[in-house]
């Protein structure tokens, strides 16, 4: 399992549950994933870490109690920056929200949340002793972030404007999905909310995880609580399912078609 060292500007760097419902949430994931967590206090209260291979494994996910019981429970997805002040003042010039100023968490690093024209969340991190996951790309660890929203051109223009990101349009299972990417590596996805989408569902970025059998892990999650929204589906990258977890977070599973993700990741 190879060791994640260090994120480039504009990568996806962490994945972040919001849960109002902590404990139920914990072993809903570490069944389905085999993960194991542990608790980290700071004075910012207290935060739950998920890793591979027990409390020495490598950090594949995080989790906080969610503050205010008015909120969804959702997943937040991380990106690197290699300057908090410059990424928030692009997000304010593109159009977007800065919703958390940017603050230090303990000695890991600064943080700050943010939403797009379209109101979905997403948060920055410039690191300090956390790069952010241990491990991507592997069995039960993250290995893609999507967007969802409606309006596909505004999305191009502000990532585009605050990340540098640079579209490329795929034939995977619907007529437009778009690759953002870094140079040449694809880093995130988005999908365009069409009529299938229930009117005024909110834009939002949710986490891939990867599974070794999308239908077995699909089929867990339901048995264990959470509710399979798109059935396990054959698309070019894999076979994936978009589920939401006992507390009606949102996620997606995927196993890949092909287990060389980097090969996937460089394609022009």
């Amino acid at each position: 399992m190879p060791e994640v060292t260090s994120f480039a500007p504009g990568f996806p760097t962490w994945a972040e549950l919001a849960s109002p419902d902590p404990e139920r949430s914990k072993d809903f994931y570490c069944d389905l994933f085999g993960w194991y967590s542990y608790t980290l206090t700071s004075d910012m209260g207290e935060y739950e870490m998920f890793t591979l291979g027990g409390v020495q494994g490598p950090e594949v996910a995080g989790m906080q109690t969610l503050a205010d019981d008015s909120l969804p429970s959702s997943w937040t997805c991380y990106f690197r920056t290699a300057d908090m002040a410059a990424s928030l003042d692009a997000v304010r010039r593109a159009g977007g929200l800065v919703l958390v100023d940017s603050l230090d968490v303990a000695d890991l690093g600064q943080l700050s949340v943010c939403s797009d024209p379209e109101g979905a969340d997403f948060a920055l991190w410039y690191p300090y002793h956390l790069q952010g996951a241990g491990v991507v790309d592997e069995p039960a660890a993250m290995c893609w972030v999507e967007l969802a929203c409606r309006d596909i051109e505004g999305a191009r223009r502000f990532y585009g404007e605050v990340f540098g990101w640079r579209s490329v349009e795929r034939d995977y299972h619907r007529p437009v999905y778009i690759n953002w990417k870094v140079g040449d590596w694809s880093v995130a996805g988005m999908v365009p909310m069409d009529e299938h989408w229930p009117p005024g569902y909110p834009a939002h970025w949710i986490p891939y995880f990867w599974v070794s059998d999308c239908d077995e892990s699909a089929a867990a999650a339901a048995e264990l609580g959470g509710r399979v929204h798109i059935p396990p589906t054959d698309i070019k990258p894999g076979r994936f399912s978009v589920i939401t977890d006992p507390t009606d977070a949102r996620l997606a599973l995927l196993t890949p078609a092909v287990e060389d993700r980097a090969a996937v990741r460089a394609r022009p």
